[in-house]
């Protein structure tokens, strides 16, 4: 576990600033995030990276949503399935644009076949390539014909909505988007991304990389709050400082170990067994999360309309951890000097995620195995991870709303590049429940065989649970009315006011 030595230590640059509060003046009118990056892509048929997607939410408006259960919703469509390959989506209300354009079908049609387009290069094209056709069926009525039935494709029209006349003039909407959402685009540069709320207050994302820089100017009053993306010495700083406060939500995003199957000892899963056994994941959360996190067991948490409630990962039992050790076949040359199995983990070189790391280490050394943690740049980590140079390695998902990332995640055919099944996991009944929940017509059918294969997930270690880490926010005591999702979506700042 991290000393309390290695805790101060980590503080000390702030608390030797001894930084005070500006009394500046406040504007009420202005509220100010620090992000630790500029939104990448404005234009919702290309964004990935997630805040790009939560900024694009504020911007657009999409046909559907989802609830607490992370089923789809109406947002600007309510729909109609008249066969199981016809939907009918029906607009709810009359929008507009805010260039003044009414928003209509034609806009949903236009949107979705330009990305459907390949010649346009969505990365979104492949979740909607069942789609055969888009036509409008009247000014407030779309229809969606598709190759096969597929339960999960209202899940799937989360496309923010464009203007037609803007689509066919090729505007340049990652620079100067055009939307129908909550707020209108003002400004954009290297330093920071301007949108005005209805009530005509304006939002200023900031970009400052530094996490310890954004913390000193939230309490200086340079930024109004954060979101996520702070160390917890950081968080647990910001907790005791007067004048400002911290608010947490629990979250979705499920962090794991990754095990590389076509390793001679991870493909054993006795080995994997010993090293689920072997990690103490609630200590971990206790001390270094201070209790922010929840246990995992499935990848999709339990309130999810396919979670699974009863499946909380591997306890805690380093003598059992022994015993399956005991029972793998570990060659002598996987032994060093000390009689220690070694295997390496790779990790990004973020500080969080290094100590994450040598807590790994140190737990699992007491039951025989030394890690050898090999930490990189995150562009050199993760291509390591795509092309399978790893034997251990953690990353989490986030933002998981649909079941069929298991497809994606688990299935043989998903190694990459044709997936994300960077473990090399290849199981046959895996296969078959991802083949049977996407060809089940309804989704109380699919909830159970998501459900089987999730336990059936646990049960072979096709990657090790580690926990749903909390959503939190970091803000000046001035700030007001800050509300947050479990998904880290940035919508709470709609009604967000200052003082």
């Amino acid at each position: 576990m991290p000393s309390r030595r290695g805790f101060i230590k980590t503080l000390l640059p702030l608390a030797g600033l001894g930084l005070t509060a500006c009394n500046r003046s406040e504007n009420p009118h202005i509220i100010r995030m620090g992000v630790n990056a500029r939104p990448r892509m404005l234009d919702p048929r290309k964004a990935t990276d997630a805040l790009s997607s939560r900024v694009n939410r504020l911007l657009y408006r999409q046909l559907v949503d989802f609830n607490e259960r992370f089923e789809a919703v109406a947002d600007l469509a309510d729909w109609q399935q008249i066969t199981p390959q016809h939907y009918r989506f029906t607009l709810l209300e009359s929008s507009q644009f805010h260039n003044g354009e009414p928003l209509t079908a034609a806009d949903v049609v236009a949107t979705y076949q330009s990305v459907l387009n390949p010649d346009f290069g969505s990365p979104h094209q492949g979740s909607l390539k069942n789609i055969k056709q888009v036509v409008q069926a009247d000014e407030k009525q779309v229809d969606f014909w598709l190759y096969a039935p597929d339960p999960l494709f209202v899940g799937r029209l989360v496309i923010g909505i464009l203007p037609k006349s803007l689509i066919e003039a090729n505007h340049p909407f990652h620079e100067r988007p055009v939307g129908s959402g909550a707020c209108r685009f003002i400004s954009l540069n290297e330093q920071k991304l301007v949108l005005e709320r209805q009530d005509k207050v304006a939002l200023e994302f900031i970009n400052v990389k530094d996490p310890t820089v954004r913390v000193l100017k939230l309490k200086k009053g340079e930024i109004d709050l954060l979101q996520n993306d702070l160390s917890p010495e950081l968080i647990h700083y910001c907790e005791q400082q007067n004048g400002l406060q911290v608010q947490w939500q629990h979250g979705t995003g499920f962090g794991y170990l990754g095990f590389n199957f076509d390793d001679a000892l991870l493909s054993q899963l006795a080995v994997r067994e010993a090293i689920a056994y072997g990690i103490d994941r609630q200590a971990i959360v206790n001390a270094l999360f201070n209790g922010h996190a929840r246990l995992a067991g499935g990848l999709l948490v339990p309130e999810h309309w396919a979670g699974v409630a009863d499946i909380h990962g591997f306890a805690y039992d380093p003598e059992r951890a022994k015993l399956k050790l005991a029972e793998a076949q570990i060659p002598p040359a996987s032994r060093n000097a000390e009689g220690l199995i070694e295997l390496s983990f790779k990790t990004s070189n973020d500080p969080t995620r290094i100590r994450l790391a040598t807590i790994y280490q140190s737990q699992l050394r007491r039951i025989g195995i030394h890690l050898n943690i090999q930490s990189y740049d995150w562009g050199t980590f993760y291509s390591d991870i795509k092309q399978g140079r790893f034997q251990l390695y953690s990353l989490a998902w986030v933002g998981i709303k649909s079941p069929d990332i298991f497809q994606y995640v688990f299935a043989s055919e998903a190694i990459p590049p044709n997936g994300a099944n960077r473990g090399r996991y290849r199981d046959s009944h895996a296969d078959r429940l991802i083949a049977l929940g996407a060809r089940q017509q309804t989704l109380t059918e699919q909830a159970e065989t998501y459900r089987q294969l999730q336990r059936h997930l646990q049960q072979t270690l096709a990657a090790m649970p580690l926990w749903y880490e909390d959503q939190y926010a970091v803000s000046r005591d001035n700030v007001h009315g800050m509300q947050l999702y479990a998904d880290g979506r940035l919508d709470g700042l709609l009604k967000v006011t200052k003082t």
